[in-house]
């Protein structure tokens, strides 16, 4: 495949003299002066081009972003599925659009009443009894779960050290732990890649506040011994916190809350097919059960069964405090209950059924190539290894380059840190089976590729505008604006 065209800067279009733009001629009389205090010595140096080559110009940058819309992406563990349009119509109703955080509750009675709706439904899917919108993503609600159990705790008076951590647990949670000032224990997988359950006993013990788990774990094995680790955590007087990065798999068919989960966050952003990536905004609403409702963030949603009205409660004396400015990031709320209402309980599990087939479907279609470590059918993703190509010199990270040029989004590689030359695969529920049928084929033939002529895959990718970026020089010394020479 041939590199597209190496477009020019906008810079590099601009001719002096050139507009885009044009603004009225100020009355006469109102002028005001700037204070000379206050003015350039020289003007700015911007791009001075026309409308059109301004249009075509940011149009054509918009081409070389990776979407939902463009292709595939099978990125394991961020469930980057497609987000159905009529969410977005919905969400871009005036009425969602012209609110103002700080109106009176009884102005914004049908906004309260989505998101009690919404709460409920979000409790009904989780076994929980109750939640807050506040989290603006997974990680923020991670952290909101660990306060809670920390207020909850000292309210007991049982000073506690540490949370346990999975071996393979997604990389926010020790961090999340460590800013909730506990200190991150971590516990083994056993040969069946789940955790293992004599290790974790050895750990337990009345110092330990919980543990924090995410079922089915990023290896996309379901944790088989769920009941026996909460009565573990429960009899020495820890909770169990239940990580919803993949509740997408199970969403419709179990719930944490009778898996015996004291604290779970969701991701509205994986789950419930709101937008994803770019920065935001995410929702990550976290849910608990009613032992621990007293320490949600406030203001807490009440409903009022006298004057049969929807407010906000802030009067709550054990409460964490606010975690997210107002409450939450409303219009990703919106999508999500347009999401739930568009596909009711049936269709609710028949996303997680697909999702299953789906994974496992494309685990069996590469399985001579990219072996699984771990035996047995896997829920909504599935972690391959590439090991196997070392020998030809080829690596996971060239496996991915490669597979850009082919038309895919790479999978995530290197994570879970448990598998070596990991390649996390998620398909999701939305991708058809030509399409896995594609992206199998592509799979097995850079496997074919990296033992026939392995310079194909460390030339790669070869059809992208930037090829292979330093990406550790690049995080560490980020230039986020164009200089001139």
């Amino acid at each position: 495949m041939s590199a597209p065209p190496d477009f020019p800067t906008i810079f590099e279009l601009s001719k002096p003299g050139r507009r885009a733009w044009s603004l009225p001629e100020a009355p006469e009389g109102s002028d005001i002066p700037i204070p000379d205090e206050h003015r350039r010595l020289e003007p700015p140096r911007l791009p001075e081009v026309s409308e059109l080559d301004l249009v075509r110009h940011y149009t054509r940058l918009s081409h070389r972003n990776w979407s939902i819309d463009t292709g595939a992406y099978p990125l394991g563990s961020c469930s980057m599925k497609y987000n159905p349009k009529v969410a977005e119509e919905v969400a871009g109703h005036p009425g969602w659009q012209g609110l103002h955080p700080l109106a009176d509750d009884e102005l914004v009675q049908g906004a309260l009443r989505l998101l009690g709706e919404l709460e409920r439904a979000l409790c009904a899917a989780t076994g929980m009894a109750h939640l807050t919108f506040q989290p603006a993503a997974g990680a923020q609600g991670e952290l909101t779960g660990l306060l809670i159990m920390r207020a909850w705790h000292a309210k007991k008076g049982d000073v506690r050290k540490r949370v346990i951590v999975p071996d393979s647990a997604h990389g926010t949670n020790p961090a999340s732990v460590t800013l909730a000032g506990w200190k991150a224990q971590e516990v083994r997988s056993d040969a069946r890649g789940l955790v293992d359950f004599d290790a974790l006993q050895e750990v337990l013990d009345t110092d330990v506040a919980g543990l924090m788990l995410t079922n089915p774990n990023t290896l996309g094995l379901f944790e088989r011994d769920i009941e026996k680790i909460a009565q573990a955590v429960h009899e020495v007087g820890g909770l169990l916190y239940y990580d919803g990065a993949n509740f997408n798999s199970i969403v419709g068919k179990v719930r944490p809350g009778d898996m015996g989960f004291d604290v779970v966050h969701l991701n509205l952003h994986k789950t419930f097919a709101t937008p994803h990536g770019g920065g935001g905004p995410g929702s990550g609403p976290l849910a608990v059960t009613e032992e621990l409702a007293p320490f949600l963030p406030v203001p807490v949603l009440a409903w009022d069964e006298q004057s049969a009205t929807w407010h906000w409660e802030v009067d709550r004396p054990d409460s964490i405090g606010r975690i997210h400015s107002f409450y939450g990031n409303f219009g990703i709320d919106v999508r999500a209950y347009a999401y739930l209402r568009s596909l009711g309980p049936e269709g609710l599990a028949r996303v997680s059924e697909r999702a299953v087939l789906n994974a496992n479907y494309l685990k069996t279609l590469i399985a001579e190539a990219f072996p699984t470590p771990y035996p047995g059918t896997c829920m909504h993703e599935f972690v391959a290894t590439a090991k196997g190509l070392k020998k030809h010199g080829v690596r996971a990270l060239d496996v991915a380059k490669r597979l850009m040029d082919f038309g895919f989004h790479p999978p995530t590689i290197y994570f879970p840190l448990v598998v070596e030359e990991a390649l996390m695969v998620e398909p999701t529920e939305t991708e058809s089976k030509e399409t896995l049928d594609s992206l199998g084929e592509a799979l097995v033939q850079i496997a074919a590729e990296a033992a026939g002529d392995p310079n194909l895959l460390h030339d790669a990718p070869t059809s992208t505008p930037v090829r292979r970026p330093d990406e550790a020089q690049a995080a560490r010394h980020l230039k986020v604006r164009w200089k001139p020479g």
